[in-house]
């Protein structure tokens, strides 16, 4: 096993999916690799103002600006890409959009209009796992990477902002917190892992479009499995055992993730499928990851201690 470290630069950023571009950097599966990223605008400097814009490493920027793509050699589909996150360490700054962009939601909530923004500027410790903001207010901190994605197929140039079932991408999930394995079915010929928008801070669902945006400094281990516990994107993390659905209908997406968490449960504990939606019913909570991405996500979460074992056993 290898130690790799890289930055984001002009020659490692990357603002789509793509099987198409060269790697950036090449890693046997076992390997530990710290990568530092920009914030997903890619500002190379703190805005003097909240909402206020700052030099951007690309410019134009089609999506996220990402570091990659990582090449995991041998990695094939079938395969399935374990990303462990040992460390994520964010910059001691950080933003957050609101409003003043015409979507559905924003229409809903009468926050479309541009004099409706509500942006906030944050001053992030990370020692001190908090964050606060221009109004005094703070939050405390649990960094995690919105973006870690493969391309979802060996041609094109695929844009990073909405998740998918192949290759995952902007999962935007709270739960995936140092300690956390992330489970990526491979989708193109040595991996090519893409990662940044690092969050300091973001609730369910990143209801305003974006969390406590940041540069992040990460430390992961990348692993090959010819096998994992369930299909599709899904991941071990401290909170608990987590599915994804990916969808643009809610209803679609919610089904995904709870069909991946039954199987998930009736394979561990040798039970039917039947039993294992009963337990689910009992002991799983049901979470909107993200409503900002053109498509939702959802995700099942299965507490480690939810499922008391046989007694006797």
């Amino acid at each position: 096993m290898t130690s790799h470290r890289i930055a984001t630069t002009p020659d490692t950023a990357v603002d789509v999916l793509t099987a198409e571009r060269s790697p950036v950097l090449t890693v046997a599966s076992g390997d530990t690799v710290t990568v530092t990223t920009l914030n997903a605008a890619g500002y190379t400097e703190r805005p003097s103002a909240p909402g206020a814009e700052a030099p951007t490493l690309i410019d134009p920027r089609r999506g996220h600006c990402l570091l990659g793509p990582i090449a995991v050699s041998g990695a094939r589909p079938g395969q399935v890409l374990a990303v462990r996150f040992d460390e994520l360490v964010p910059d001691d700054w950080g933003y957050t959009a609101s409003g003043g962009v015409d979507t559905e939601l924003n229409r809903a909530l009468g926050l479309a209009d541009p004099s409706s923004r509500g942006p906030l500027l944050w001053d992030v410790d990370a020692s001190a796992g908090t964050a606060r903001n221009q109004l005094g207010l703070g939050v405390r901190t649990a960094p995690f990477l919105g973006v870690v994605g493969l391309p979802p197929e060996p041609t094109g140039e695929h844009s990073t902002i909405p998740p998918r079932s192949a290759g995952g991408g902007n999962i935007d999930c709270r739960e995936l917190v140092a300690g956390a394995t992330l489970y990526l079915p491979v989708t193109v010929p040595e991996a090519l892992l893409s990662v940044g928008d690092g969050h300091a801070a973001q609730g369910d669902g990143e209801v305003s479009g974006t969390a406590v945006e940041c540069g992040m400094t990460t430390t992961m281990t990348l692993t090959l499995l010819d096998e994992a516990p369930v299909a599709g994107v899904h991941a071990d993390t401290p909170a608990g055992r987590v599915t994804f659905g990916f969808d643009a209908d809610l209803n679609a997406a919610t089904t995904t993730a709870l069909d991946r968490m039954v199987d998930w449960i009736a394979g561990t504990h040798a039970i039917s499928r039947g039993e294992a939606l009963a337990m689910a019913s009992v002991a799983v909570s049901m979470r909107v990851t993200q409503v900002a991405n053109r498509t939702w996500g959802v995700h099942a979460l299965l507490p480690h201690d939810a499922i008391l074992p046989v007694q006797g056993r």
